[in-house]
C-alpha cells in the first residue's frame, strides 16, 4: 500500500502572545498518523493566509517566512523519500526526529527485550515477582539462542521481523528446546509484548504477530489421590533433606500454598480466625489477591515440628524452605522411593489441596477459591471439573464391577 505523505503548515492563533504574534507549526501526516514541529516562525493572525497555508501578502516579512516554510517542506520530503528508498518503516515521528537532529535509534528485537527484562527486574517486589523476572530472563536467553542458531547474527532489526520469524521461533522452542506447546507459547507471548510496544511507539508499521494465531492446549492438573497422599504421610526418611522436602510438600497439601507464598510466610501471617483457631492470612505474592486458610491439625503439627529449627528459631519464619529447584529435584527422588508413578512437583501439592483435601470432602467451591486466593472463581472451577471427572471414572469402574458381579451371580444360579 502506498503511503499518503503530506506536510501542512498551520497558524496556532490560540497561542497569540502579548505582542500579537502566534507561532506557525508544521504537521507531518502519513496514513492518518501525525507529528508536529515548530517552524520557529510567528506572525500576527491577520497576516496568515489559511487557504494557502502561508504568510499573506508580499512584504519582506512574508517572503522570509514563506521561504523558510518552503525549505522545511523540502527537507521533510527529502527525509521521507530517503527512508522509503532505503526500505525503512516510516512514521511522522521518525521524520520529525531526523529533521530535528535527534539520534534515531535502530530498534532491534533482542535489544528491546533486554531493556524490557531490566525494567521487570527493577520492579521486582512492587509490580513484578522474582519468578516473573526469571521467566523473562529465560525467554530472552531462548530468543538470543534462536537468532544465533537460525540467522547466525546477534540481533535482528524490528523492521526485518516477519510472520515466518515467529513461526520458526515456535518450531525451534518445541524441537530444539523440547518445550511443550503451552510453554512455547508463554515465551512467544513475552516477545509479543515487545513488538506490540514497538507498534505503539511507531517504531514499526505492522506487528509481525498480527496473523499469528495459537491457542493454548487444555492441560489436566495432576494431583495426588487419597491413597497416594496416605503413602507419603506414612513415609519417614532417615535422610534429613528428604524428610524436610516431604514435610514442606505435605504442608502445602494441607494449606494450598504455592512455593513462593510458602517461602514468604512468617509468624505475622498466623492469625486467630473467626472460629478461634489458627489461620494463615495474607496476600498471594503472584497476584496480590488475599487468601485465608484455617490450619488443619496436620499442618499445625508440621509448624510445631520446625518451630525450633535453627533456620526458623528467632527469625520470624515458620518453616525452613529450600529453593524451588531443589524441592522439585528431591521430590522426584521421593516419588521413586515411595513408588508413586506421577511426576511429583511442588505445585502438585496446591492441586492436591484443591481436589483431594477440600472439594472431594465437600468443601464449597467458593470457600476453596477464597483459600487458594483466586481472583476469579472460574480458575477454581477447573479443579471442580477434575474432581467430577475422577468421580465419573470411579463410578464407571464401580458400574463395571457391579455388572460383572450380576453376571457371575446369574451364571452361578444357572449352574445350580
Amino acid at each position: 500500500m502506498e503511503n499518503t505523505f503530506n506536510v501542512l503548515f498551520w497558524h496556532y492563533k490560540y497561542k497569540t502572545n502579548k505582542r500579537g504574534f502566534a507561532p506557525i507549526y508544521a504537521r507531518i501526516t502519513i496514513n492518518g498518523k501525525r507529528a508536529e514541529l515548530s517552524t520557529h516562525c510567528s506572525l500576527p493572525p491577520e497576516k496568515w493566509d489559511a487557504k494557502k497555508a502561508r504568510a499573506g501578502g508580499y512584504s519582506e516579512e512574508a517572503r522570509t517566512i514563506n521561504a523558510r516554510l518552503d525549505k522545511i517542506n523540502y527537507k521533510l520530503g527529502e527525509i521521507y523519500h530517503r527512508l522509503i528508498d532505503r526500505g525503512d518503516v516510516v512514521s511522522p515521528k521518525l521524520i520529525r526526529d531526523i529533521y530535528l537532529g535527534k539520534a534515531v535509534r535502530q530498534h532491534s528485537i533482542v535489544t528491546l527485550m533486554e531493556d524490557y527484562t531490566q525494567r521487570v527486574k527493577a520492579q521486582v517486589g512492587t509490580t513484578y515477582t522474582e519468578g516473573t523476572y526469571r521467566k523473562y530472563k529465560t525467554s530472552l536467553s531462548h530468543l538470543r539462542e534462536f537468532i544465533d542458531n537460525f540467522y547466525k547474527v546477534e540481533d535482528i532489526p524490528l523492521k526485518k521481523l516477519t510472520y515466518q520469524f515467529i513461526a520458526d521461533f515456535e518450531y525451534w522452542l518445541k524441537s530444539d528446546k523440547r518445550n511443550a506447546h503451552n510453554a512455547a507459547l508463554k515465551h512467544i507471548e513475552r516477545v509479543r509484548k515487545i513488538t506490540k510496544m514497538a507498534v505503539d511507539n511507531e517504531w514499526v508499521d505492522k506487528d509481525p504477530f498480527a496473523k499469528f494465531k495459537a491457542r493454548k492446549e487444555k492441560t489436566t492438573r495432576e494431583f495426588l489421590t487419597e491413597e497416594e497422599l496416605k503413602v507419603l504421610e506414612e513415609k519417614t526418611f532417615s535422610v534429613y533433606r528428604l524428610q524436610l522436602v516431604l514435610d514442606l510438600f505435605l504442608f502445602s497439601c494441607y494449606t494450598g500454598l504455592s512455593y513462593i507464598d510458602l517461602k514468604s510466610i512468617t509468624k505475622d501471617y498466623l492469625v486467630t480466625g473467626i472460629d478461634n483457631s489458627k489461620w494463615l492470612s495474607s496476600q498471594r505474592v503472584k497476584t496480590g489477591t488475599p487468601y485465608n486458610v484455617p490450619l488443619l491439625p496436620k499442618a499445625e503439627k508440621l509448624l510445631e515440628k520446625y518451630a525450633t529449627h535453627p533456620e526458623v528459631d528467632g527469625t520470624g519464619k515458620l518453616l525452613p524452605v529450600l529453593s524451588n529447584q531443589k524441592l522439585n529435584a528431591y521430590l522426584k527422588e521421593i516419588a521413586d522411593l515411595c513408588e508413586i508413578k506421577k511426576t511429583l512437583t511442588f505445585h502438585m501439592a496446591r492441586h492436591t489441596f484443591a481436589t483431594t483435601i477440600t472439594l472431594t470432602n465437600g468443601v464449597s467451591i467458593e470457600s476453596v477459591s477464597a483459600m487458594l486466593g483466586h481472583s476469579d472463581i472460574k480458575t477454581t472451577q477447573i479443579y471442580a471439573k477434575v474432581v467430577q471427572s475422577k468421580i465419573s471414572e470411579d463410578m464407571s469402574l464401580l458400574r463395571e464391577r457391579l455388572i460383572k458381579k450380576e453376571e457371575q451371580d446369574k451364571d452361578f444360579k444357572n449352574f445350580i
